[in-house]
């Protein structure tokens, strides 16, 4: 199995190629040797690439590419993996005094330390090549891993991620696992036994994954679970590593865009290129860890046919022809949370806000709050919309993370926001934390964004099309973009002037992306020290940001009808007097949107931003389901039920699937306490004395159970019990 945990897209190429020609040999038998990556610097026995002229040596890259040697395993790939195993090695930090002793460097350039997840990688082969073909090297090579491993292990107890990293708390976990198991040392194993427990406890207190529904790192997530349900040796890990890949996969799955073929967003993390596909004609079924080119459904279904994720979630990418809303929760007491509209031919995310976890570049940068995936016709890749706030004007290519990784992977978003969303109908609130009494800026705007504009595509103020870019748009307006199948309506909502000059306007960028620029400031460069927080002249966070509506194209004669009803909705943008900060008083802005009996809005304070908002709709309030969709819901609740199909169970996180075109049911009971179980559907039943953690599979009338603390006989009405 090949594996993609790379982190940056500045690295996948080079692994890309190595999947694929392991894939080849392996059909072959490997009876010859494995192709090497384009980028293996021979003399460096690593892989390389080349950023701004001059040449890096990844880790992880070459770790993954030692595994594949070896498991590949003819002597010419057995002799040249120890080569490259001997180049990672001597990339570990060995200085007992460093703080970060056993931690690798990301590359080899470096002069230490800084990416604290290099050690989670790099063990990631190290480990699996010892558990699986560890007699395929020489006993000093064997003897230096497995103390490399020790040491590893060792300083990924002292890092002790916290478990909202979900990718890396994963990498955590399987590599004490694996590593402990694989050095016989039952204390390093049962760190990691606790701290999956651990992660699956934080976890259920709200449902998705902390990182949430990341192309990219939701991608890494299944393969580590998938690695540890394989290879972990302890029963109930294993058996907890096999539910929670079932979630995540679960949670992925009701993301794949049938129309597109697009990972829906929003997502907590992503990299550009990962957002707005692959440009062109629509490209055909590609390697499955391929972000870039391919589509992201047949990706999914590649980790299933793989075995990477379990065969009834193919079904979960299909649950009809009728759109559908997925709504999850990721951190219920921060008040984080996405939703997701799968419509005819398009689909539209939007987050309860930013992922806020951490102060890191790498990481803070990457949200994508407001995506927007559509058809573009069976010959083209699907179009996008995504959304920035940005400072200086700052563009794709202004902004490297690190010497090693080129420019181009994300336009960092540097706002603050609070969405809310009713199917094809959202408000997005924006501001920033940039602008301050600190650092000088000319600019600050929030932004929407149509990458690959097209000459068919069509601009529409309210009920005239715009025939010359740029043009301002006046307040009060209604914008609608026309491209491929999908129409979006756009209404800006009131926009803090931080400036003389405050300005929304229509432009195209160098790249061919269509961007409606909405500006809290626009002027000489400077500093603000209205907006300095804490401060002695805070008045609260500038507003910005937009109402929004998707349409098929279908559904309206043009962009001017789509304007006009829209326009006819009522839109309110309402914010209290401003006064200086005391501490205590909020002061609360408000919008709203009304139409044809529906209702859309969300309520903040504008002294207190990070503070959970109020959300509602017309049928009220909006809480914070754990998994809530026509097709696959989850609750502690004790009793979950989708369709016909009911879940009783213990008050602990329990979730049910139900496919709407196959008499296939999932049910999944998270424990660790066990408890009765029962699952009901029309002319059947199963029926548990108890269950700690596992799963209960109805297929077409063959019934599977598996689990821990499972107690008694499953008694089975209506269908069969089938053996695992």
């Amino acid at each position: 199995m090949c594996s993609f945990e790379n982190r940056d897209a500045s690295w996948k190429g080079a692994s890309l190629l190595v999947c694929l020609v392991l894939g080849a040999s392996l059909l072959r038998g490997a009876s010859t040797p494995l192709p090497l990556p384009q980028g293996f610097d021979p003399e460096a026995f690593m892989t390389a690439q080349n950023v701004e002229g001059r040449k890096f040596h990844g880790l992880t890259g070459s770790a993954q590419l030692a595994q594949q040697l070896v498991a590949n395993g003819t002597p010419a790939d057995l002799q040249l993996a120890e080569k490259v195993l001997d180049a990672v090695l001597s990339c570990q930090e060995r200085n007992p005094r460093d703080p970060h002793y056993g931690n690798f460097r990301w590359t080899k350039e470096e002069p230490g330390v800084e990416d604290l997840n290099a050690v989670q990688f790099t063990l990631r082969s190290l480990t699996a090549i010892m558990i699986e073909h560890k007699d395929r090297l020489s006993p000093a090579m064997q003897a230096r891993l497995l103390e490399s491993i020790r040491l590893g292990t060792d300083e990924i107890r002292r890092i002790d991620v916290h478990p909202a990293y979900t990718n890396i708390i994963l990498m955590d976990i399987a590599d004490t696992c694996l590593g402990g198991e694989l050095l016989n040392d039952p204390k390093i194993a049962g760190r990691g036994y606790r701290r999956l427990v651990e992660w699956m406890s934080f976890t259920d207190r709200s449902g998705a994954t902390y990182e949430y529904n990341s192309s990219n790192y939701t991608t890494v997530a299944i393969q580590v679970l998938s690695q540890l349900a394989k290879l972990v040796r302890d029963p109930e890990t294993r058996e907890r590593a096999r539910v929670m890949l079932a979630r995540v996969g679960l949670s992925a799955a009701l993301h794949m865009s049938p129309a597109t073929g697009r990972w829906a967003g929003p997502h907590g993390r992503a990299y550009h290129q990962t957002v707005v596909g692959g440009g062109g004609r629509r490209p055909r079924a590609q390697d499955p860890r391929n972000s870039e080119g391919g589509l992201e459904i047949d990706t999914f279904r590649r980790f299933i046919q793989d075995g990477d994720l379990p065969a009834w979630l193919a079904d979960a990418t299909e649950w009809g022809d009728q759109p559908i809303q997925v709504v999850e929760t990721t951190d219920a007491s921060n008040g984080l949370g996405t939703s997701t509209y799968h419509g005819k031919s398009f689909s539209l995310g939007v987050a309860n806000r930013e992922l806020n976890n951490q102060a890191n570049r790498y990481i803070a940068w990457q949200s994508n709050l407001f995506t927007l995936h559509y058809r573009r016709g069976e010959d083209s890749a699907p179009g996008s919309v995504f959304t920035r706030y940005i400072m200086d004007d700052e563009w794709l290519g202004d902004f490297q993370s690190t010497p090693a990784r080129p420019k181009g992977n994300e336009i960092p978003e540097k706002g603050l926001f609070h969405g809310v969303q009713d199917c094809e109908r959202a408000i997005c609130m924006y501001t920033t934390a940039e602008l301050n009494g600190l650092v000088t800026h000319f600019s600050a705007k929030a932004i929407v964004a149509w990458p690959r504009w097209d000459d068919k595509d069509e601009i529409w103020i309210n009920e005239k099309r715009l025939e010359r870019l740029p043009a301002v748009v006046e307040p009060g307006s209604t914008v609608v973009v026309v491209s491929g199948d999908a129409m979006m309506a756009i209404r800006p909502l009131s926009l803090t002037d931080m400036g003389r000059n405050a300005p929304i306007r229509i432009a195209e960028m160098e790249d061919r992306t269509l961007v409606l620029e909405m500006y809290n400031y626009l002027g000489p460069r400077k500093t603000f020290w209205e907006l300095a927080f804490p401060g002695t002249f805070y008045k609260g966070a500038p507003r910005g940001g937009f109402y929004a509506e998707v349409a098929e194209r279908s559904a309206y004669p043009n962009g001017a009808a789509f304007a006009r009803v829209v326009a006819s909705g009522k839109l309110t943008d309402e914010a209290e007097p401003p006064f200086t900060y005391d501490g205590q008083k909020p002061r609360m802005w408000k919008a709203e949107y009304a139409r044809d009996g529906r209702t859309v809005g969300v309520e903040t304070d504008l002294m207190n931003w990070p503070k959970p908002v109020r959300r509602w709709t017309d049928k009220g309030d909006l809480g914070q389901p754990m998994l809530e969709s026509p097709v696959a819901r989850e609750s502690r609740t004790g009793k979950v039920q989708v369709g016909e199909a009911t879940l009783t169970c213990g008050q602990q996180a329990a979730w049910l699937f139900a496919s709407p075109k196959k008499r296939l049911v999932v049910a999944a009971y998270h424990g660790p306490d066990a408890a009765p179980l029962t699952l009901k559907l029309p002319g059947g039943s199963v029926e548990l004395e108890a269950l700690g953690t596992g799963m209960v599979i109805w297929d077409n009338g063959n019934v599977t159970v598996e689990g821990l603390n499972l107690k008694g006989t499953p008694r089975v009405t209506g269908g069969r019990l089938v053996s695992k």
